[in-house]
């Protein structure tokens, strides 16, 4: 069982209270129980069961931040941080969680409208349907412009066309918002995109094989297909024409989200490699001992610290609301490539046994470099920071 002191010793950072330490102790309590003995297994049968999502639910570590008129408790940003965090500790595969959460939620929230809200919103926070939302197509490029999935207005409906690939929660999905283009003949700079609700029981609607992965294998990632998809134009996220602005509105947290994932995996790699070589000898003497070893993990400590005051400061601005998509980008980019730098220092320092495959510092390893290419590739989060710093 772990303490609100012991939990008090590693946050002591300025945007936590404690309720926001009593709910993380809460969540590290129940997921010691509910998901670390099952893990394992879970990456082996490439998925969480549904009744994870249930349990999680039902414990109200869903989507606190939602209004109690849609089952929320009106929290703030903070207890996002804790759910993204311990869950990261568990294992990477557990992000869709937080996608869940603090990705697609958001957007109803935001943008839908009353009865969408009803319809959706408390069945969010209980786990009853999982949610995912679909943007990247195959073989589309870093301008969000260029998607060619159409849904074009016909009768009370919105006819869909098209195929998304690498949806995260895709596979066991209830439902997912979907990026579509509903002018077109729009410019592209505009695109003339719309986010669409689709169920997974829409006339036209199918879904792919479940990706396989180098890492992350419990993390549910699915191609997505419609063929006249029919889709009901009271299922239209928001205004006609206005995805694209909608997109870039909720950007900032979810690269955010990324970064702050990407941060707990390099602690866990960071202690999970200290505690190997402790117990471990070369040549008679303590692994621990050596300068080599010394100077690595200092190099580490010293990233994870700068990486985390740093990250510490975006969460905080983050829940003023202020502007920081060009930090946040920043932000995501270096730590994310910070992480991966990192695994492979561990990797090193594990010697022989880093290469064991059911060893966590050699799932870890894996499961990194897949969040690079989250919320876009380097090349394209850069693109926006140079724009954002008017180069």
């Amino acid at each position: 069982m772990v303490s609100t002191m012991e939990i008090n010793k590693d946050d002591s950072r300025s945007f936590l209270t404690e309720e926001h330490l009593l709910f993380k102790q809460s969540i590290r309590e129940f997921l010691a129980k509910e998901a670390v003995p099952f893990y394992d297994q879970w990456e082996k049968e490439g998925g969480i069961p549904c009744s994870f999502w249930k349990k999680i639910g039902d414990n109200g570590f869903l989507c606190p931040w939602l209004d109690v008129d849609f089952g929320g408790i009106g929290a703030d940003f903070g207890y996002s941080v804790v759910l993204a965090e311990e869950l990261e500790m568990v294992g990477s595969a557990l992000g869709g969680i937080s996608i869940h959460s603090d990705v697609v939620a958001p957007y109803i929230s935001s943008f839908g409208t009353i009865d969408q809200k009803q319809r959706y919103l408390p069945k969010f926070i209980s786990g009853e349907l999982i949610s995912a939302f679909a943007l990247t197509e195959p073989g589309m490029d870093s301008e969000l412009g260029d998607i060619q999935t159409t849904a074009i207005r016909k009768d009370g409906y919105y006819i869909v066309n098209g195929a998304k690939t690498f949806v995260t929660n895709g596979f066991k999905a209830d439902f997912m918002i979907v990026a579509c283009k509903t002018d077109l003949n729009a410019v592209h700079s505009q695109g003339g995109i719309s986010l669409l609700i689709i169920d997974k029981d829409t006339p036209g609607f199918s879904r792919g094989r479940k990706l396989g992965k180098t890492g992350q294998g419990c993390l549910d990632t699915a191609e997505l297909f419609f063929d006249d998809a029919s889709v009901p134009v009271g299922n239209l996220l928001g205004e006609e024409g206005k995805g694209l602005s909608y997109i870039m509105q909720k950007l900032q947290q979810e690269r955010l989200m990324c970064a702050i994932g990407s941060l707990m995996a390099a602690k866990e790699m960071l202690h999970l490699t200290m505690n190997f070589i402790r117990g471990r000898k070369a040549f008679d003497k303590k692994i621990s001992k050596y300068k080599n070893a010394q100077f690595t993990i200092a190099e580490i400590a010293t990233d994870i610290h700068l990486g985390r005051t740093f990250v510490d400061g975006l969460i905080c601005k983050h829940m003023t609301g202020a502007n920081i998509i060009a930090e946040v980008s920043m932000a995501k980019y270096w730590i994310t490539e910070m992480s991966k730098r990192i695994s492979d220092k561990c990797m090193q320092l594990h010697d022989g046994y880093g290469n064991i495959g059911d060893d966590k510092i050699a799932q870890r390893h894996r499961d990194i470099p897949l969040t690079t290419f989250f919320t876009g590739t380097d090349e394209t989060v850069k693109t926006l920071i140079a724009k954002n710093i008017g180069f």
